[in-house]
């Protein structure tokens, strides 16, 4: 609507003005300063504004008034029809558009060591929801896993997986100070048994102690990166679970380490590199990061910071207009170290968002969460998921920034009552959907009704459910879906008030509110859907 009015103004402003909107709602739907017209016309911003009012005398406005240096606009009750028809003809199509930005955006990425906990959660349902909302309007988003499937971490996999084996079996077992637990690890451990056989894991380990802890010897990779698919495996069954749209790409760390001595070149020849100590140093403090960063160790091994910086040399390589990473709180020291790797192998760094979620806190009752058995010490996803769902789980998590501290409590997610805000969205949708069913009729049977001579309490509904194209957008280009949950919230509150204070089945407007109402319907089906939740029929 925003833009359509704006139309209108541009053929008497020449350009497309700001359009704002009153702080008091009896002023009107918009609000637009003239100041910057009259000066350019120079005029005196009253005449201005008296004279623009006049000429934007049209079918579309209802009315046109002069206020303090702003023209305050009121659409008419032909406009909002017009767009409450465009709601109900277009359906789930509503609002799309077309862009032409191409858009890589990389999310999760959680090590393939373990099952998804309730942290990579957070990031899963961000990341998905704006993927969601930026495909809706047009961004051509390519959505992209990062698996870190070398290094320390899937050595350590693989000897946790070994040691709980020998352990099954009744062998002696010396446990180092650093391993992975929970019954997930026995579970692969049995699973390894039968796939390695009972011969395999005889061998004993051997435990070093090194400096103030013991360490083990392993060095099988066969092991490790078998344990690690089958961990990809359960991975990508908790991201099916939160109801994620399913990766486009799911790239290996490992197999990007054979574009090391090229992009170690690069680096040389752009004077990014330095030695010291026997190690090779990334001068990364050039470029805003707090000190230089090791990229090679003494004994010539790449760091996990070479395989990012080989990992966005890729990405840049593939010539997207935008990139978008979705990290962990934890890894906002990332971000200096490997924006300066990003200028220095010759791309523009600006071009990378690092968009940062943080953790949750969850309770039970007023108590903590239990963790989960399985994991050992953290809380899974799937635990999750099957006490509350998918759905709620999701809203839950859309309220808030991503990037702010999330604290809640599971139970209030099973409420029947506005206080939990995902039933009352819902709870909106389902009464809609239980009044059409009582008149055994759908919303395209009342989509030619016309709307006219509508009062407050049914413009201002309407013209709320219309937000949505301009709420989407403000969501997408602000990197916060929870503007959209929020819309919705305000949405379904505004239904509730209106069917509580006006009557609809049986009133003298019948038709007129029904048809309101199915537009309301509508977009909060649209809206639900575009946060990856599934819009209730009866409740």
């Amino acid at each position: 609507m925003k833009k359509r009015v704006s139309e209108i103004l541009k053929k008497h402003l020449g350009e497309n003005p700001p359009i704002n909107k009153p702080k008091q709602k009896e002023f009107g739907h918009y609000a637009v300063p003239i100041f910057k017209y009259a000066k350019e016309n120079k005029q005196n911003p009253i005449e201005f504004a008296k004279n623009l009012c006049e000429k934007l005398k049209c079918d579309e406005f209802e009315s046109v008034e002069p206020l303090s240096g702003f023209v305050n606009i009121k659409l008419s009750d032909k406009f909002l029809d017009d767009f409450a028809n465009k709601v109900l003809e277009e359906k789930e199509n509503f609002a799309k558009d077309e862009k032409k930005e191409s858009i890589l955006l990389e999310y999760i990425s959680a090590n393939p060591t373990g099952p998804l906990h309730i942290g990579h959660a957070r990031g899963a349902i961000f990341g998905d929801a704006l993927t969601r909302i930026g495909r809706h309007i047009g961004y051509k988003i390519t959505t992209e896993y990062y698996v870190n499937d070398a290094g320390r971490q899937i050595n350590l996999l693989g000897l946790s997986v070994y040691l709980a084996a020998r352990e099954i079996l009744g062998l002696n077992v010396t446990w180092p100070d650093e391993y992975y637990k929970g019954e997930y690890i026995k579970d692969l451990a049995k699973d390894a048994i039968e796939e390695f056989g009972e011969d395999y894991f005889k061998k004993e380990v051997e435990i070093i102690q090194k400096e103030d802890k013991k360490e083990a010897i392993f060095e099988d990779e066969r092991l490790s990166l078998w344990a690690k698919d089958k961990m990809l495996e359960e991975i990508k069954k908790d991201i099916k679970a939160l109801n994620v749209i399913p990766f486009d790409n799911w790239v290996s760390e490992r197999s990007l380490y054979k574009y090391w001595d090229e992009v170690r070149t690069i680096l040389e020849k752009n004077n990014a590199l330095y030695e010291k100590d026997g190690k090779i140093w990334l001068k990364s403090s050039e470029y805003k990061d707090e000190k230089d960063r090791v990229v090679v160790r003494e004994d010539g091994r790449p760091t996990y910071l070479a395989g990012d910086i080989i990992y966005h040399w890729d990405k840049f390589k593939r010539g997207y207009d935008r990139y978008i990473n979705i990290w962990g709180a934890d890894h906002h020291g990332y971000i200096a170290r490997v924006k300066a790797a990003i200028k220095f192998l010759g791309f523009d760094e600006r071009k990378l968002e690092i968009l940062l979620s943080q953790m949750v806190k969850l309770l039970k009752g007023g108590e903590p969460y239990k963790m989960s058995k399985r994991a050992g010490n953290f809380i899974l996803v799937r635990d999750v998921v099957e006490d509350v769902g998918a759905d709620a789980l999701r809203f839950v998590f859309l309220t808030k920034k991503a990037d702010t501290h999330l604290e809640f409590d599971v139970d209030d997610l099973n409420k029947e009552d506005s206080s939990n805000p995902n039933y009352y969205v819902n709870y909106a949708h389902a009464r809609i959907r239980s009044i059409f069913r009582n008149k055994n009729i759908d919303y395209d049977d009342i989509k030619n009704i016309e709307l006219k001579n509508l009062n407050e309490d049914e413009k201002e509904l309407l013209f709320l459910a219309l937000q949505l194209p301009y709420v989407l957008e403000d969501a997408f280009t602000n990197r916060e879906p929870h503007r959209l949950t929020n819309f919705l919230i305000d949405l379904a509150s505004e239904f509730h008030k209106f069917y509580n204070k006006n009557k609809v089945i049986g009133s003298e407007k019948e038709e007129i509110r029904l048809k309101i109402l199915a537009v309301v319907g509508s977009i909060l089906k649209l809206g639900l859907s575009l946060l990856g939740i599934t819009a209730k029929e009866r409740m």
